[in-house]
This record gives structure tokens, C-alpha cells and sequence, in this order.
């Protein structure tokens, strides 16, 4: 399959975070077309929210990514994207992204991009790569993966959509999730897939502590709240992870700023 980029080169994004006259700045920032960079945003003086632009309509055939994220020591940061992902129609090829994050001690970073949307043959793969320095290096990561333009007929309608997730801690692999998505081989809607939903979210606390009453009040809002079914558990590494299905970005969104706000 092709891969070869429309803008000529791969498309990069590269932050990196320090600790500058009691406040977090961009340290260092670079980025190609067709990416751009806001001011950041400031909710709090050592909190620095940070959203990527881009001028393109979404993710086309032969788009080839690369995202490079630093955190530094007693930095935090909240990573946001401009819109929804599109990812667009492809005729043979496919698209790819990297993303490498490192979190050094005593640093935070919160990754929440909107969510995805893979159109009608299209074909992605993204590859996410996490580096925590050590016990206190915390990170949150959240996504949602829609089935497509489920309105317009296309759930599942994409050729495939492939993502791997990879989180080491000390250099140890603590946590993957490799997603392979074929919905010609797969019955995507079936049981043991969304099973009748078209989105799913991901939400995983690393590094950041949360107690089994909190585990019970969120598997209890979950089972309160209409129209999704999740649960919550604990990995390997003793961190919590939630995943939930639903039908909409909108109520999956609420409800995993309700599982961090209210219940944080």
C-alpha cells in the first residue's frame, strides 16, 4: 500500500515542557504542515492545556504523521485536538501516525484528543508509545473510537483501522492494547466487539491512585447512566482502567469528564 505523504514529507508535531519562573511553558515547539501550535491555554499557573491545529479537513490517503511529546520533570500538561478526527476515504492506500511520550518524575500529562472517526474505506494505523520515568510519573489517557458515519449509513464501512497503545514504566511494559479492526473478517457489531454500540472509549489512570470505593462509584454511574454499558478495572500494574460503549461521542465525553471531575 502506498504511503507516500501529500505534503511532500511527514507531517510533525514535537513539544516539550519546562518549569520556568513558577509556571509551565513550551520549552521547545516544532511542527510542519499541516499543523499548527495555539497559544496554550492556562486554567492554572503550573497547568498548561495545549491544542494541536490543523489546517487539513482530516486524515488522507498517504498521510504519514509523527507526534513527539516530552514532559519534563514537575511539568503538567493537558494534550487537545481542534476537532473530531476525520480520517477520509482512501482508493488503495492508507494513512498512518506515531506517537512517542515521555513523562519524566513528577511530571503529569493528561492525553485527550477528540474522538475518532474512520470513514467509509478508509484504512489507519496509529501506533502510540508511552515512556513513565517512574512511580511518579502520572499519566491519563483517554480515546473514543467511533464505528464511522453511522447517520450516513457507513458503520464499519472502513477497510481497517489498527491501534496499538504501549505504556512502560522503568522501561517495563506495563500495559498494550492492540486494536486490529477488519471489518471484513470481523463481525464488528457482534458479541465480543460493540455489540450493538458505535463507540467505544478508553480511559486508563496510570500512576495515579484511585481507591475501590472510587472503583464502585464509577461501575454505579455507569450502570445508572442510559444508552452505554462499561466497567472499570485494575490492570496488571495496580492502575485503574474504565471502557465503555455507547451510541454517541457527545454522552461518552460527559460521562468521562463526570468519571474525572466528579469523581476524581
Amino acid at each position: 500500500m502506498s504511503t507516500e505523504n501529500k505534503f511532500g514529507k511527514i507531517s510533525e508535531v514535537r513539544l516539550e515542557t519546562e518549569y520556568r519562573d513558577g509556571r509551565v511553558i513550551l520549552g521547545d515547539v516544532y511542527f510542519t504542515a499541516p499543523f499548527k501550535i495555539m497559544q496554550p491555554f492556562y486554567p492554572a499557573p503550573d497547568y498548561m492545556q495545549v491544542m494541536v491545529l490543523s489546517a487539513s479537513a482530516g486524515i488522507m490517503e498517504g498521510d504519514v504523521q509523527k507526534f513527539s511529546l516530552h514532559i519534563k520533570e514537575g511539568t503538567k500538561m493537558e494534550y487537545l485536538s481542534q476537532a473530531y478526527e476525520k480520517i477520509h476515504k482512501m482508493k488503495e492506500g492508507k494513512a498512518e501516525r506515531r506517537t512517542k511520550i515521555l513523562v519524566e518524575k513528577n511530571a503529569f500529562l493528561k492525553y485527550a484528543p477528540l474522538p475518532t472517526i474512520p470513514f467509509k474505506d478508509s484504512a489507519f494505523e496509529n501506533h502510540l508509545e508511552v515512556e513513565l520515568a517512574d512511580d511518579s510519573s502520572q499519566f491519563l489517557f483517554q480515546e473514543i473510537l467511533s464505528c464511522g458515519r453511522a447517520a450516513c449509513g457507513e458503520a464499519f464501512a472502513y477497510r481497517f483501522f489498527r491501534n496499538q497503545v504501549s505504556v512502560r514504566k522503568n522501561g517495563e511494559l506495563i500495559y498494550r492494547d492492540n486494536t486490529r479492526y477488519d471489518p471484513e473478517f470481523f463481525e464488528m457489531d457482534g458479541l465480543g466487539m460493540y455489540e450493538g454500540y458505535t463507540h467505544l472509549a478508553n480511559l486508563v489512570f496510570f500512576n495515579i491512585e484511585k481507591t475501590e470505593e472510587w472503583m464502585v462509584r464509577v461501575r454505579e454511574l455507569l450502570d445508572e447512566t442510559p444508552g452505554m454499558e462499561g466497567g472499570v478495572t485494575r490492570i496488571t500494574s495496580g492502575d485503574a482502567a474504565v471502557r465503555i460503549l455507547g451510541k454517541g461521542s457527545e454522552p461518552l465525553l460527559k460521562i468521562l469528564d463526570k468519571i474525572q471531575t466528579n469523581l476524581l
